[in-house]
């Protein structure tokens, strides 16, 4: 059944609104050739967009500059303003950006463990909120928050835990209470994924696992393009894996003698430690990265080698049940680590399974957090903007 008039319209609309965003400002001419629509069609399509504001003339084209031909469109980026906020145990940070995902601001602000609940959360507002004025944006249309912790599937809420503080679930809470936006909230591991998979070390990957290797440890899983998050939201809990070499089990409350033990930010620097590098798990994995070329008989290359031995136990866990083809190597940590520490986990795989996995590092490290939680604001904000009743 052919489409009505009024759904072809929204259609042609919202093509040619995603070939704005993904190719830049274009001309009515370029706009024709990339939808494959005549030239009537693509007239009408930029008028309407114009008239409801959400594409404008930016510039001209061509040797002569002048006339409807030449003219360059491209998307009112100030049509809606975004924030995103990695949220972490020990602080917030927080970006500000236009609907094409420019950074307009960003700040990052410590919060102390002692600090009350309340009081916390309060900080944390007050530094989005300055950072919005900093921005000069007066509303926010979608706010993306990443999280440590599990997001229930159902209602989208951060779940309790024991293990963080009470003002991380507060924040998600005050935040959709007090701001007259969007407010969505992902778990970060997962909003890392978002990022790798868009900007990132995953881009040609449809079926991937991204293992967070920081202060804690977390996997984000792909598959057919899409985010698994399980049936509670637990996929990827890779913490509480139990594995040979910690020396007992995980519990229902605790991950300290699972996978965590091996590849927790505590547990790399304890064995940088025994390799003679002192210092926190991401500089010794650094330095020890730095330094590969004096080979694997120098501290920093056996270094290398006892970590990606521990990490490729998790790895080929991960290998046996999903068969991803490739693990990214994410966090502070697995960034640090780069190729150096990325070709050892890969080779060390190799020798645990017959499944061919490939080991990447990330390319977006810490900061992936914070770009896949303006990404999900982003696509929050245009695919309400985009939808047909705006267009």
């Amino acid at each position: 059944m052919p489409a009505s008039p009024s759904t072809a319209r929204a259609i042609n609309d919202r093509l040619a609104l995603r070939l704005l965003q993904d190719e830049g400002p274009l001309t009515a001419g370029q706009l024709k050739t990339l939808t494959g629509l005549s030239r009537p069609s693509v007239a009408d399509l930029v008028e309407r967009l114009q008239q409801s504001g959400l594409i404008r003339i930016v510039g001209e084209a061509g040797e002569q500059r002048r006339g409807p031909n030449a003219r360059v469109y491209g998307i009112v980026a100030d049509r809606a303003h975004l924030a995103a906020l990695d949220v972490r145990t020990q602080g917030v940070s927080v970006v500000v950006a236009d609907l094409l995902g420019a950074t307009l601001a960003e700040a990052t602000l410590p919060i102390d463990s002692d600090t009350g609940t309340e009081p916390a959360v309060e900080q944390a507002v007050a530094l989005l909120e300055r950072t919005a004025r900093d921005a000069g944006v007066a509303r926010l249309h979608s706010v993306g928050i990443g999280a440590p912790g599990l997001i229930d599937p159902v209602t989208g809420e951060l779940r309790d835990s024991g293990s963080l503080p009470a003002w991380h679930r507060r924040l998600v809470a005050a935040l959709q209470e007090r701001l007259p936006a969007t407010v969505l909230v992902e778990n970060e591991t997962n909003l890392a994924a978002v990022a790798e998979q868009r900007l990132g070390a995953a881009r040609d990957q449809d079926d991937f696992v991204l293992l967070w290797l920081g202060q804690g440890v977390g996997a984000a899983v792909v598959l057919g393009g899409k985010l698994r998050r399980g049936a509670s939201g637990g996929a990827g809990e890779i913490g509480f894996l139990p594995v040979p070499g910690t020396g007992g089990l995980p519990s229902a409350t605790g991950c300290d003698a699972g996978f965590h033990a091996l590849a927790g930010a505590a547990a790399v620097r304890e064995l940088a430690s025994r390799h003679g590098i002192e210092a926190d798990a991401e500089e010794a994995v650094r330095v020890a990265a730095a330094g590969d070329s004096g080979g694997p008989d120098g501290p920093g290359g056996a270094f290398l080698d006892a970590l990606a031995g521990q990490l490729a136990v998790g790895a080929a866990a991960v290998a046996a049940v999903l068969d991803p083809g490739c693990v990214v190597l994410g966090g502070e940590i697995g960034h640090a680590g780069g190729t150096a520490l990325a070709s050892r986990v890969e080779a060390r795989l190799a020798t645990l399974s017959p499944v061919s996995t490939e080991i990447r590092p990330a390319a977006l490290g810490g900061e992936a957090i914070l770009r896949g939680a303006l990404l999900t604001a982003r696509d929050a904000a245009q695919a309400e903007l985009f939808a047909p009743a705006h267009v």
